[in-house]
C-alpha cells in the first residue's frame, strides 16, 4: 500500500524545521520525503495543515487491572488516537502493580488490540512498596522499557542504590519522581501566600530539589541511566545542568499541566487542578518553558491520570490527584506555541522524538525508513473543550470549558488511519 501526503506543513523535530512538503508511505514506513507521488499511490491532500510524527506520551495511567471503571485499554487507545498519540508509555501503578513478568504479559496481551502502540514500564520494587527490588532482568526480557515506582518515592537510599547498580548492568532505565517524601506527604499545594490564604496543606519547592539531589548523587555513584519524571521548579534546574556537565546519563520530563497552568488556577478549590506535584508559581512555569526550549528538560507528557467523579468530588486536599490528558496534550501544547514560548518543532522534539530516543523506540521521526506513525492537525482551529466529549472513561480535565486551539484531523499508526474521516 502506497500513500502520498501532499501540501503538508512538515514538522521535523530532528531538524527543528517546519517547511511545506510531502511524505510518501509504503507498507507502514516512510519511503520518501519531498518526492513526487508514485504511480498508483493514495493521494492525501493536507491543505497546508501540519503533519508531524505521532506523539509518544510517557507516563499514561491505564486502569487495567484493578481500575477498569476509570480507564480501559480500549478507551485509552481511542482517546490516544483522537489526540494524535501514536505510542503510549504505560505506567505500572495498577492494582496490583506490574511488578512481575506475568502481570506484564497480561497487560501486553490486553494492549494487543488497541489501535495505537502501547509499551509498558514496570515497577522498580515489589508492590511499589520500596522494600524489595523486582526481577528486573526478567521484566526487561518481557518487554519493560523502564522501571519506576511512579509517585511513590523509594525512601530507602541503600535499596535505590542497589536498584541503580543492577539496572546499570542491564542497561535499564530508572525513572524517578524527585520529591523528599517526608516534606511532601499530604501536600496539595505549593507553599506560599496563595496556599496560606486558601488554608491548603502545602509543600516547599525545596522538597523537589532535595529529592533530585539525592537521586543524582546516587546516579553519580552507580553511573545508572536515570530519568526524572517531573521537574517543575526553577531551583531544580542547576542540579540537572551540573549532572549533564559531569557526563551523567540523565534526562528530565514535565507534564503539560505544569507548563500551561499555575497555582492560581486552583481558583475556588477546583479539584481538577489537584496534581502531584502541585501546580507551581508562575515564575517557575515560565522557567520550565525556557528549560524545554534550551533542552534542559527533554520530555513533555500528559501524565494521563484518570479519576472517577467520586474521587474528585471531595474537599481539595482529599481529592485524588491527576487529570486525563491523552486528548488534551496537543491542544494544551498549542498554548505554548501561540504565546511564543516554543515552536512546533521544539514541542515535537519534546513530545515525540526525545521520549522515543530515551526509551529506545523507533518513532518520533520524519525520516526515510521510520514507522509511518503520524498526526495531521490544525494548530489554529479554535474550540471550547467539553470534557463529556472526551473518549476516556474518566472526564477529569482541568481544561473543561476552556477556549483552546489545535484540532487533530487524522492519526496514522504504521500507515493505517486510526482516527479521522477514513478511520
Amino acid at each position: 500500500m502506497i500513500q502520498h501526503f501532499q501540501n503538508a506543513r512538515l514538522i521535523d523535530p530532528e531538524a527543528l524545521t517546519e517547511d511545506m512538503g510531502s511524505l510518501t508511505l509504503r507498507d507502514g514506513q516512510i519511503e520518501a520525503v519531498n518526492a513526487d507521488a508514485p504511480e498508483g499511490a493514495e493521494l492525501i491532500d493536507c491543505n497546508g495543515k501540519c503533519l508531524a510524527p505521532g506523539l509518544v506520551d510517557w507516563g499514561v495511567k491505564i486502569g487495567e487491572p484493578g481500575e477498569r471503571h476509570k480507564e480501559s485499554f480500549r478507551s485509552a487507545g481511542l482517546a490516544a488516537a483522537a489526540g494524535g498519540v501514536t505510542t503510549i508509555i504505560a505506567r505500572p501503578d495498577t492494582l496490583p502493580p506490574i511488578d512481575n513478568p506475568e502481570s506484564l504479559e497480561f497487560a501486553s496481551r490486553r494492549a494487543a488490540d488497541v489501535p495505537v502502540n502501547i509499551r509498558h514500564m514496570a515497577a522498580l520494587t515489589r508492590g511499589r512498596d520500596g522494600r524489595e527490588m523486582v526481577e528486573m532482568g526478567f521484566l526487561k526480557d518481557a518487554g519493560a522499557v523502564a522501571f519506576t515506582d511512579g509517585v511513590r518515592v523509594v525512601s530507602d537510599t541503600r535499596l535505590l542504590s542497589r536498584c541503580m547498580t543492577y539496572a546499570r548492568g542491564l542497561d535499564a532505565l530508572i525513572v524517578g519522581h524527585p520529591q523528599e517524601p517526608g516534606l511532601s506527604k499530604g501536600a496539595a499545594a505549593t507553599s506560599g501566600k496563595f496556599a496560606s490564604l486558601y488554608g491548603l496543606p502545602a509543600v516547599s519547592p525545596m522538597a523537589e530539589v532535595m529529592g533530585l539531589d539525592r537521586d543524582l548523587a546516587l546516579v553519580a555513584m552507580t553511573r545508572a541511566r536515570y530519568h526524572a519524571d517531573q521537574i517543575t521548579v526553577a531551583a531544580s534546574l542547576p542540579a540537572l545542568r551540573r549532572a549533564r556537565d559531569a557526563g551523567l546519563d540523565v534526562t528530565a520530563g514535565i507534564s503539560i499541566h505544569h507548563l500551561t497552568l499555575n497555582e492560581f488556577d486552583v481558583g475556588d478549590y477546583r479539584t481538577f487542578f489537584r496534581f502531584t506535584p502541585p501546580l507551581r508559581a508562575e515564575d517557575d512555569r515560565l522557567a520550565m518553558i525556557e528549560a524545554v526550549a534550551e533542552g534542559v528538560i527533554d520530555v513533555i507528557a500528559s501524565f494521563h491520570t484518570p479519576q472517577d467523579e467520586e474521587s474528585k468530588r471531595l474537599p481539595f486536599a482529599e481529592a485524588a490527584p491527576g487529570a486525563v490528558g491523552l486528548q488534551t496534550l496537543l491542544p494544551a501544547a498549542m498554548r505554548l506555541t501561540h504565546s511564543g514560548g516554543l515552536s512546533l518543532s521544539q514541542l515535537w522534539r519534546a513530545m515525540s522524538l526525545n521520549p522515543a530516543k530515551r526509551l529506545g523506540l523507533d518513532a518520533g521521526r520524519l525520516t526515510v525508513g521510520a514507522p509511518a506513525d503520524l498526526v495531521l492537525f490544525d494548530p489554529d482551529a479554535p474550540f471550547i473543550m467539553d470534557r463529556f466529549k472526551l473518549l476516556s472513561k474518566s472526564k477529569n480535565t482541568p481544561f473543561d470549558e476552556a477556549r483552546m486551539q489545535g484540532r487533530v484531523l487524522g492519526t496514522w499508526v504504521a500507515g493505517k488511519r486510526v482516527f479521522g474521516e477514513a478511520a
